[in-house]
């Protein structure tokens, strides 16, 4: 082939380098990052769409917080290897066969999500409280401050699950509510479950993931309080007799699983805190 370019000039001649061989027009510079929202571009978003506004409220948003990523996705493997043995131990003693069926597994898997996220919210404040008066001088002013985030994911979750009494609670108070507010105000309050159900599921998940945004405080904090989380679920199991009707090994390999794996990571991510970023409980204690 003769070659390309402006006649009389070498290939590759010119403000821009030729392409590649077999390739299209390259650009010569690379695309500019895409400009960060707005304000007013986030608050909108967060009205169409529940699932951001879940990660905007319950995902750990410290600008110098430490975030490791090998912690994250161990984290990742530990939740999606419990839901997968949790399924096992479903189909193996609780058939699914019909829609009732599959309806109450999952109304049970939705109501243990719950509980554990209700037992979170009574626990943390307490936990926040005692890691915050033990610390020293300035650190428990600072730790106190920090701990509007986490608050307010509280306050969101149970806004959202508010909504839902609204709409459906039998009870004369709300049905005189429903009846004041007539058909339009239906129409807004179906809308408004509707976004607050992906708000809240969601919300659940994070929730239990970042363990409500407490990395904000600081990051011992969440495997701290996921330890007492599991312990706390595991007991809860055993004064409840959870899953009676599972042989007895498999209900102890299933029942201390959980508080096991979770307390070896959580002892795993303070030794990474300690060892790589120089984090530990005494250090956060000012001690």
């Amino acid at each position: 082939m003769p070659p390309q370019g402006f006649p009389g000039h070498p290939q590759g001649w010119g403000p821009y380098p030729s392409p590649p061989y077999g390739g299209g027009p390259q650009h010569p510079f690379p695309r500019p990052p895409r400009p960060p929202l707005t304000r007013g571009q986030r608050i909108l978003k967060c009205v169409y769409n529940p699932f951001y506004a879940a990660q905007r409220a319950f995902r750990p948003s410290r600008p110098d917080a430490v975030e490791d990523l090998t912690v994250r996705k161990i984290q990742m493997w530990r939740t999606g290897l419990g839901a997968a043995a949790w399924l096992v131990l479903v189909m193996s003693y609780k058939p699914v066969d019909t829609a009732q069926g599959a309806d109450a597994v999952a109304s049970d898997k939705f109501d243990q999500s719950w509980i554990s996220t209700l037992f979170l919210v009574c626990a943390f404040p307490f936990v926040i409280a005692l890691f915050a008066f033990a610390a020293q001088g300035a650190l428990r002013r600072l730790y106190l401050r920090r701990s509007l985030k986490p608050f307010g994911a509280v306050a969101a979750l149970m806004g959202s699950m508010a909504t839902f009494p609204l709409a459906v609670a039998p009870d004369p108070a709300t049905t005189g509510f429903r009846d004041a507010i007539g058909i339009p105000g239906m129409v807004v309050l179906i809308v408004l479950c509707t976004w607050s159900l992906g708000f809240a599921l969601y919300g659940i998940a994070l929730c239990l993931n970042h363990v409500f945004r407490t990395a904000d405080i600081h990051e011992v904090l969440p495997p701290v309080l996921a330890t007492v989380l599991a312990w706390a679920m595991a007991a809860l199991d055993v004064i409840n007799n959870a899953n009676a009707d599972v042989p007895v090994l498999a209900r102890i390999v299933f029942l201390l699983g959980a508080p096991v794996s979770v307390t070896v990571l959580s002892c795993w991510e303070l030794y990474r805190l300690r060892k790589y970023h120089n984090l530990s409980l005494r250090q956060a204690l000012g001690r």
